[in-house]
């Protein structure tokens, strides 16, 4: 037997949670949302979704596409209470799962006696237990089960092949496929690979001169539905970062500099209590016009010092100096462990894998 891997999420998780505790909302167009002028939407109901309105769209969008849409302020205390419950079914019907968020899981059936009657009986399980429901995705590896997983929702249940897995998504733009975001797929589309099934069979050479070998070898995997992730039980965030949206943008640099300073305390604050260090620390800066710049610092010995962070935090603002107001700033420290090693490199770009 080969390997099996599922994929469970909970159907537009934060909407149906304050669709139980607010039954009068039902078959309405919900929106959960800040109210701030910049608030973006966390997610809407499926009634909402018709209308075109998505996850991270500005809410002033989602209410201009939708006028009659009932906003809901986020309660992340009451979702983190419901993905607990939600999480000890999961732990309860497999031993090996990696909870990828409040909301979603990976679990390991493989070796496991009728995996499909056991993913059924969970989702059955979840819904007596919250009155969530869920879409399930079975498939050999983690990349399959993801995208089957969405695949028809709400209340999704697809199990495939690989093999049936690009038949079945063959017509599909690559940015179906996790990894592929907006900017890579408007790249690719200009290279008339605007499916998955023309990405699949791209010419790698091509593929690698645009993209650079690694990540031209890794679109067409993708595109393939080839992963070789295993599912691990423990995700630890290689990262900690605390960010903050203005209501109107700051233009003085003496008030981005005492924003800079409250977010890296928080930060540190709450590194501290975790025992976690990190030797890189960058800041974001999004402009009034949404150009979004990041620059990063690795330090010489990992750090969750308050004092430390905030004084590099401010010194890479003072570098780069923003030339107009922003909308948005934020710190973070990455490469974070229990260890305190020395680093290799300092004043390097950090980038995510």
């Amino acid at each position: 037997m080969g390997r099996c891997i599922a994929h469970l999420d909970i159907d537009a998780f934060y909407a149906s949670v304050e669709l139980l505790r607010r039954p009068e909302l039902r078959g309405l167009p919900v929106i959960v949302s800040g109210s701030g002028p910049r608030a973006v939407v966390t997610t809407a109901s499926y009634e909402a979704r018709k209308f075109g309105i998505g996850s991270a769209m500005p809410t002033s969008r989602a209410r201009r596409l939708c006028p009659e849409a009932v906003l809901v302020p986020p309660d992340f205390t009451a979702y983190r209470e419901a993905s607990g419950v939600v999480m000890g079914l999961v732990r309860a019907t497999v031993e090996e799962v990696e909870v990828a968020g409040l909301d979603e899981a990976y679990l390991d059936l493989t070796g496991l006696v009728a995996p499909r009657a056991a993913m059924r009986r969970l989702v059955v399980s979840i819904h007596d237990a919250t009155g969530l429901t869920a879409s399930v995705g079975i498939g050999p590896n983690k990349l399959v089960a993801k995208v089957a997983s969405d695949a028809e929702k709400p209340r999704g249940f697809v199990v495939v092949s690989r093999e049936q897995a690009c038949a079945r998504f063959a017509g599909a733009p690559p940015g179906l496929v996790p990894g592929i975001g907006p900017k890579t797929a408007e790249r690719l589309a200009r290279m008339s690979l605007g499916t998955l099934g023309a990405l699949a069979v791209a010419d790698e050479g091509a593929l690698a001169e645009a993209f650079g070998p690694r990540l031209g070898r890794e679109l067409i995997r993708r595109a393939r539905f080839e992963h070789d992730g295993e599912v691990v039980s423990v995700r630890v965030a290689k990262s900690e970062s605390r960010e903050t949206t203005f209501d109107t943008d700051v233009a003085a640099h003496a008030d981005m500099e005492a924003h800079i300073i409250r977010l890296a305390a928080e930060l540190c604050e709450r590194l501290a209590r975790q025992e976690r260090r990190g030797r890189t620390v960058s800041i974001k800066v999004r402009l009034d016009d949404w150009t979004t710049i990041t620059r990063a610092r690795t330090l010489e010995r990992a750090t969750n010092d308050e004092r430390l962070v905030t004084e590099t935090a401010l010194e890479l603002l003072r570098t780069y100096s923003p030339p107009r107001p922003v909308r948005l700033l934020g710190v973070q420290v990455a490469g974070l462990d229990r260890e305190d090693a020395p680093a290799a490199d300092a004043d390097q770009l950090a980038l995510p894998v």
